[in-house]
């Protein structure tokens, strides 16, 4: 006899993996909605757990990655501010030199 071992694709391993995660649903009751094995999801869903990620590369962030996007959009946010700043000094002095001139 063959074996019926099933291949999936990562976009459906990526949506298992979701529902359990984002649902909080018990991984067997998903595993049999989907027609998978619950013991290929909960390996799916380990490694997506150990690894701090998603299971699909495609357009998802790793733990370090996620992190240093942070702390760019931290630093992005502090520069916005300081320009806010430095123009509310310039319209200030603007403002000033006007006065100066009448």
């Amino acid at each position: 006899m063959g074996s019926k071992q099933r291949t999936y694709t990562p976009e459906f391993r990526e949506g298992a993996v979701r529902i359990v995660i984002e649902t909080g649903r018990p991984i067997p009751e998903v595993a049999e909605e989907l027609g998978a094995h619950s013991g290929t999801l909960h390996s799916w869903a380990s490694r997506w757990r150990r690894n701090g990620s998603e299971p699909a590369p495609g357009g998802r962030l790793r733990e370090a990655e996620r992190a240093e996007l942070e702390r760019l959009r931290r630093d992005a946010a502090e520069q916005n501010k300081r320009i806010r700043e430095l123009e509310m000094e310039r319209d200030v002095l603007k403002r000033c030199m006007v006065l100066w001139v009448k």
